[in-house]
């Protein structure tokens, strides 16, 4: 069983596969990119991480703990300055692993791996909420029309209410007046009417009149 035995071997000796890490994380921290084979590449990020995991501490704990690993002093020194600024905002994949292709020879995959900041890492994009279909045209209008029948009608401005009052006033004063002039209108054709009839009433006396004379001349 291998128990406590994480990383591989890459056929080597412990002591060998140190010393060869070692070399390789401070040329990384050093040019922030390097070319090695797909699987050193993978082996040394799990290094990377936890030594940059180190320098965003900050404390003098954990630079003692990265001088052991990394030893040149000006790459630590640069390190601890910019862990913070560079690396603050990410937790954890502080390196990116390329493959480029087989190297000539042994024909061995190789890859490129090299740092990354918190500005080059790409933003999650926010996921879009479903709106519901928009209504076929003829609907809307529908609903647009019905909509307007269904709210009352507007109350009309100060003036327009003055105006409406003078003309319900004119027209209830007018009233009295078309009334007495129609009452005239009959009182007229009513006397019309009488006097009419008194002079169909008085042709007749005088017809009788004009008779008796001619009566009384033929007795003489």
């Amino acid at each position: 069983m291998r128990h406590r035995k994480a990383g591989t071997k890459l056929n080597m000796s412990s002591s060998h596969r140190q010393a060869m890490f070692r070399n390789m994380v401070t040329s990384l921290l050093k040019h922030d990119k390097i070319r090695t084979t797909d699987t050193r590449a993978k082996e040394l990020r799990r290094w990377a991480d936890h030594i940059i995991t180190l320098a965003k501490q900050g404390d003098l704990h954990a630079r003692r703990q990265v001088l052991a690993i990394v030893r040149e002093k000006d790459v630590v020194h640069k390190l601890f300055e910019e862990a913070e600024k560079r690396f603050g905002k990410l937790n954890g994949g502080y390196t990116r692993v390329t493959k480029i292709g087989r190297r000539p020879g042994d024909a061995a995959l190789v890859s490129v791996i090299e740092l990354i900041s918190s500005e080059d890492t790409p933003k999650k994009k926010k996921k879009k909420t479903k709106t519901k279909k928009e209504a076929p045209a003829a609907k809307t209008a529908g609903k647009v029309t019905k909509a307007k029948e269904a709210t009352p009608a507007e109350e009309p401005n100060e003036s327009q209410q003055a105006d409406a009052d003078a003309d319900a006033k004119e027209a209830v004063s007018d009233e009295p007046i078309e009334a007495e002039a129609q009452a005239d209108e009959t009182l007229q054709a009513q006397d019309s009417a009488a006097e009419e009839i008194e002079a169909a009433e008085d042709e007749p006396a005088d017809v009788d009149a004009a008779e008796g004379e001619e009566t009384e001349k033929k007795d003489d």
